[in-house]
């Protein structure tokens, strides 16, 4: 067990990010043996679940700007070890990601605010010009200075690495979208390197590799590998699809990673790496898009992410309410074919699935996409990314509004872009249920196809814009069957973007005694919350929905009457079958709490097993040790850059 920076904060004006369960945790975990209650499913034998998220080591300034998504990137994990007689034995493991800000961090004693401008600052409509520049510049300091003599780390990638995890290929990867995947390791969490499309660092070099890397070559390499969060795997070839989102034109670049690891083929798979995406006019904060089994749906939505808008006296950040929302639907492989479908203003976060329709040309009996699905949670605001910032959302100018403004919500949307009409028009988009559904996630094996189910989060009281000075907190999780859904919302003719197939509540849903209900909901006890769930399968099931959701779950009542967390709070894993959405099967009692987090997965035993050879791991820098003869220059450069940390930290 570590500790690190663990220091006495001065309690201030509390954050809603920064308090609860939400605070951060310094102590970190090796894998330790945890006490369960139930049966673990023994599908689970073997593998692991982890989460990522947001914990800002320089946790000093309570008062500071901050948002949900800053902070350092920490993972946690539960690994089910296989015992001889085939049961499991869960273990608890959390580690920070080793990225090049937080080892930077931590040999800096000195930094009482994170290296990194909060989002916070960047979306304040309320930050003036000279903040938002002096946090820049501040970053930009400290980022050369690093880099300087007497540094312990270099700072040579920004990402911090804190939203979500996946496996490709031999490889399990940490993502933000701020810099390339990051590379762990299974299923202690070491800190591997970084991935750049070709190879991690601290994997053995081979000279059988070679292609264009991330972001290619050139001074704006480093800003042009900045990779999507949410990278998708195609199930059956096993290809990693991508986009890179920058600030420079043309804005949009897209790769294609093909799997190669224990790939006996004579022939060299296709890669595609850094393909520009045409007619995306401006940067824009691109989180998430939607994979098919042949087409890519990149999503251009009026919230920008752009330096440049300080020129036009607006936030770094900011959202254009009456602006277009533009869909570009293109072949996988060809990015140079893409239509632009447009509609409303709105924001999507998470795509939950995207699928092809197909039919077979007669004549040539070749089979043809016809249309492009996609399920995505959309938001009609951009009240999200304001209140986990703490910060008040702007107020729409009427004047400005081309279409009337909707209320606030986050639905699951399904949306059809048909290909074989000569206008690139939408044929739907409707609300499949008006309930707030967020974090959506499917049974991985059937991704990309046409799944029956989505399983998700929501809220009773509220909605995912949580009202400003309190938090999102998930109070209950949903499977929506979306096929009986979608074909109700077309039998209906549901009324374009306003429309909603089923307008039950909540406490509508939970009150249904139908067998058939097409959504189910499993709500916590009072006061306890989850987080995302992730889906495992049952071994030889009979249907799609037949295995388990792994959920972190923390009860409220631990928190004291200053809603702060101790030391002795702890969170639960807990695993609910996912077919009657009722049942928790075992509970995982952990060492320490899980603070509420973003996005996780589940790693099979055989992904485990089947990682690539890593010759080194990323460590905590070594303590400095005095150096006697130090040159005078040295010395007297090393009392410069003490008092230039002080001075800005």
């Amino acid at each position: 067990m570590t500790f690190v920076n663990e220091k006495k904060n001065v309690v201030r004006k509390q954050h809603p990010y920064l308090h609860g369960n939400f605070a951060p945790i310094h102590r970190t975990q090796p894998l330790t043996p945890c006490i369960y209650t139930g049966v673990i499913p023994k599908e689970l034998a073997g593998g692991e679940y982890v989460r990522n998220g947001g914990n800002p080591v320089t946790n000093e300034e309570l008062g500071r700007d901050a948002h949900w998504f800053d902070g350092d990137g920490m993972l946690s994990g539960v690994a089910f070890r296989r015992a001889e007689d085939g049961s499991a034995h869960p273990y608890f493991v959390n580690q920070y990601i080793l990225t090049d800000t937080y080892l930077s961090s931590i040999s800096t004693p000195s930094l009482r605010l994170p290296i990194l401008p909060s989002i916070a600052t960047l979306v304040n409509p309320a930050s003036t010009l000279l903040t938002i520049i002096l946090r820049i510049f501040r970053t930009i300091f400290l980022v050369v200075l690093s880099n300087l003599p007497g540094s312990a780390k270099a700072i040579k990638k920004i990402s911090v690495a804190n939203t979500s995890v996946l496996y490709h290929d031999g490889r399990a990867l940490a993502t933000c979208e701020s810099g390339p995947p990051m590379r762990i390791s299974l299923p202690g969490l070491e800190t591997v390197g970084w991935y750049d499309g070709i190879r991690a660092e601290g994997e053995p070099i081979t000279d059988t590799k070679s292609g264009e890397v991330f972001g290619g070559s050139g001074l704006i390499g480093f800003m042009k590998e900045w990779t999507t969060a949410h990278p998708r795997i195609d199930p059956i070839t096993n290809e990693l699809i991508l986009f890179h989102s920058t600030f420079i034109t043309p804005f949009v670049h897209y790769s294609i990673i093909p799997s190669t690891h224990h790939n006996n083929s004579p022939n060299k798979l296709p890669r595609l790496v850094n393909a520009t995406v045409p007619g995306v006019k401006s940067a824009k904060m691109m989180h998430d898009f939607g994979v098919s089994l042949s087409h890519t749906i990149i999503m251009d939505l009026p919230l920008s992410l752009d330096p440049m808008n300080l020129a036009r006296n607006e936030p770094v950040v900011s959202y254009d309410p009456s602006g277009i929302s533009r869909f570009g639907v293109f072949p996988r492989w060809k990015p140079e074919h893409i239509r632009w479908f447009e509609t409303n203003a709105c924001c999507i976060f998470h795509t939950a699935n995207s699928w092809d329709e197909t039919t077979t040309n007669t004549s040539t009996q070749i089979e043809e996409t016809i249309s492009v699905n996609m399920l995505a949670c959309r938001l009609t605001s951009a009240s999200l990314v304001f209140s986990a910032g703490d910060v008040a959302a702007p107020i729409p100018k009427d004047n400005a509004m081309t279409a009337p403004i909707e209320e606030e919500q986050c639905r699951l949307y399904y949306y059809r872009f048909p290909l074989t009409d000569s206008e690139n028009s939408i044929s739907h988009q409707f609300a499949l249920s008006s309930i707030p559904f967020e974090f959506p996630s499917i049974r991985e094996s059937l991704s990309m196809t046409k799944a029956q189910y989505v399983y998700g989060c929501s809220v009773s009281d509220g909605t995912f814009g949580a009202a400003l000075g309190r938090a999102v907190k998930i109070d209950s999780l949903v499977k929506v069957d979306v096929l009986a859904l979608i074909a109700r919302g077309k039998e209906t003719n549901q009324t374009p973007i306003t429309g909603c197939v089923d307008i039950r509540t909540v406490t509508e849903i939970l009150a249904s005694n139908d067998a058939n209900d097409p959504i189910k909901i499993f709500k916590l006890p009072q006061g306890f919350y989850a987080q995302e769930s992730r889906f495992v399968p049952r071994e030889n099931g009979k249907t799609e929905d037949d295995g388990w959701l792994l959920s972190y779950v923390f009860d409220e009542a631990q928190l004291d009457e200053h809603n702060v967390a101790g030391p002795q709070a702890k969170s639960e894993l807990w695993v609910i079958d996912a077919r009657d959405m009722k049942t928790v099967v075992c509970k995982i009692h952990l060492p320490q709490r899980v603070p509420y987090g973003l996005h996780g997965a589940w790693f099979s035993e055989k992904e485990i097993e089947n990682q690539r050879p890593i010759e080194t791991i990323r460590h905590l820098p070594l303590k400095k040790k005095n150096v006697s003869h130090e040159s005078i220059w040295m010395h007297s450069w090393m009392s410069m850059r003490m008092w230039l940390l002080e001075k800005i930290g």
